[in-house]
């Protein structure tokens, strides 16, 4: 998927059945990777759509909105943040699949054959299935993956909360399938097996009926992102539920669900977002006396201490009520407007910035990521009522009034360009 003008189009129809994974082998079969649509960057107006829908449909239902602005903004930065790196180098996902394929692959099944297709869509959700088991049960994979599971609110933004480490173990799970899927056949249901995740993160969607026995259903996935003690390590599905009642990790949702991590993080800030995890297992491993022991504080649960099983204990897991209040934001209403906009301006910027990417210098481009994460940062600041957020936020502004100045970045509004172009002449 390097030449976007050698991909496909993808039509309107295309790209809403996409999300369900609704899509038959003869539309999506494609002979050389550079052809492969970016599937997810087409369907990100769908997400939008989806989210805006769920608000007003939840608002209907509850008369509420189903999950904090403060939360959401979290989650869409976090998604934000896991797909900056794609604006430099392909995803390892890709690259490490195209060298064993070119390298080591054993026979070569017809990229256009609906067996292929077909066996590759079974392929990838099983590998999904035991990558996403180990990255609850093997800690330093859990410093990744635990992002997602941060947020306290379920909805379709929860599905963006998306690690920026989460791919470099990834991959590892998926490249068995090199050694005979063509590259082209995997990065269609890779992307395919992601977009299908977006639509269970609800509560708007109740009960599935008989779909619930073979497919990841909105009540699955619940279980999934619950704290209670019923829902840890259970439901580790991507499309096909069947692998979790197969290898007996399949849990039906029966109480009230709480959700977020054991131990809330209670902040909105991404880059403890992303890697307060990883902080926590340096802490433990230097802490931890032994050498064996300090290699399990790495490759073993999460929940594991010396003496207890390689999961830790369920008994130490903290109980729900389920009257748990989500942590929120104590920032003004005001406050919390000024941040919606310029959340509202950096998504927008960071859509452009990918589009232009190809046009962009590599001096650019690293300024533009360096710009979106300090804004991303100061945003978390405010929600956060950090002491120094309003100093961010200040430095933020003339970062980037210098940055228009320099030509890396072009104001939003016009009025602002032609005061640029007159500060430049003073």
């Amino acid at each position: 998927m390097k030449n976007p003008e050698a991909q496909q189009d993808v039509s309107v129809s295309q790209r809403i059945r996409v999300m369900f994974y609704v899509m038959k082998p003869s539309e999506t079969s494609f002979q050389t990777l550079e052809e492969v649509p970016d599937y997810v960057r087409k369907a990100t107006p769908f997400f939008i759509s989806l989210m805006l829908l769920e608000l007003v449909v939840g608002w209907i239902r509850k008369g509420k909105p189903p999950g904090g602005l403060d939360d959401a903004l979290t989650s869409m930065s976090a998604g934000i943040v896991s797909q900056l790196p794609r604006l430099f180098y392909r995803s390892i996902e890709l690259t490490s699949y195209v060298y064993i394929w070119e390298n080591y692959r054993l026979i070569s099944l017809p990229w256009d054959s609906p067996w292929t297709w077909y066996l590759t869509f079974l392929g990838v959700d099983f590998g999904y299935y035991w990558f996403h088991r180990m990255a609850h049960e093997v800690n330093i994979m859990w410093a990744g993956h635990q992002t997602h599971h941060s947020s306290e609110g379920y909805n379709l933004s929860t599905a963006l909360r998306q690690s920026v480490l989460q791919i470099y173990t990834s991959w590892i799970f998926y490249s068995p399938l090199a050694l005979f899927i063509p590259p082209s056949v995997y990065a269609v249901h890779l992307q395919f097996n992601l977009l299908y995740q977006f639509w269970i993160h609800t509560e708007v969607i109740d009960n599935l009926g008989p779909l619930e026995l073979i497919l990841n259903t909105p009540s699955h996935h619940r279980v999934h992102h619950g704290r209670n003690r019923y829902c840890i390590d259970k439901n580790f599905a991507g499309t096909l539920i069947i692998w979790d009642r197969i290898f007996g990790t399949f849990e039906a949702e029966n109480e009230k669900v709480v959700y977020g991590l054991t131990h809330p993080i209670n902040t909105f800030e991404p880059f403890k977002v992303q890697f307060h995890h990883l902080v926590n297992i340096w802490t433990t491993f230097w802490a931890t006396p032994g050498f064996f022991n300090k290699f399990s504080v790495i490759f073993k649960g999460p929940g594991w201490g010396p003496g207890k099983p390689r999961l830790g204990l369920i008994e130490e897991i903290p109980e729900v009520e389920g009257k748990e209040v989500p942590f929120t934001s104590s920032a003004s209403q005001l406050l919390k407007i000024y941040v919606l906009v310029q959340f509202t301006l950096i998504l927008a910027f960071y859509e452009e910035t990918f589009a232009d990417k190809a046009v962009l210098s590599q001096v650019s481009l690293l300024l533009r990521v360096c710009f979106i994460i300090l804004t991303l940062t100061s945003i978390g600041f405010l929600l956060d009522q950090r002491p120094k957020a309003a100093v961010l936020e200040t430095l933020r502004c003339l970062v980037f009034l210098g940055l228009c100045r320099a030509g890396h970045l072009k104001p939003c509004f016009s009025s602002l360009s032609f005061a640029l172009e007159d500060w430049n002449y003073l």
